[in-house]
């Protein structure tokens, strides 16, 4: 009876932790395919037409898990659906909970490799929590595109 016991428990284990690295799969996934919607757009339409989607809160741009944000190189936030007082700003200056200058590391990798991930810890707009996040980013031309994923505490 224990050993059938334990064989239920491991199988409910494997299921919730297969469960859950899906979720940040699929949530990964849809932060990199948020930012490469974003490219396509900006290169058909040009940076303004992008800046003005982007903080009208366009539904292709915006969704369930991500959203999409442009900052300029000099760490200006040029487009920002959910924090619209954020526009125009550079708080590159402004760490993440812990101390971490995670926009500056943005925009130091962006200039050197050109896209990648940033994992710093932020409040989550949703629950008011602190949680890790990690933000997908790619330059193209003269602006960083992201897209952030909470990953929960």
């Amino acid at each position: 009876m224990k050993a059938m016991m334990r064989a239920v428990l491991a199988g409910a284990a494997f299921t919730l932790t297969t469960s859950i690295a899906a979720q940040a799969a699929d949530s990964t996934a849809a932060a990199v395919a948020m930012v490469d919607k974003g490219v396509v757009f900006l290169q058909k339409n040009g940076k303004d037409a992008l800046i003005a989607a982007i903080n009208s809160k366009n539904p292709e741009f915006v969704n369930e898990t991500t959203y999409l944000t442009m900052r300029a190189l000099d760490g200006t936030q040029l487009a920002h659906p959910t924090n619209p007082k954020l526009i125009g700003k550079n708080m590159v200056v402004l760490p993440d909970a812990d101390g971490k200058l995670f926009r500056k590391d943005i925009i130091d990798q962006a200039k050197k490799v050109g896209k990648g991930w940033v994992d710093y810890r932020y409040n989550n707009p949703t629950n008011g929590q602190i949680e890790k996040k990690s933000t997908y980013f790619l330059k193209s031309g003269d602006v960083i595109l992201e897209a952030g994923i909470y990953k929960g505490k």
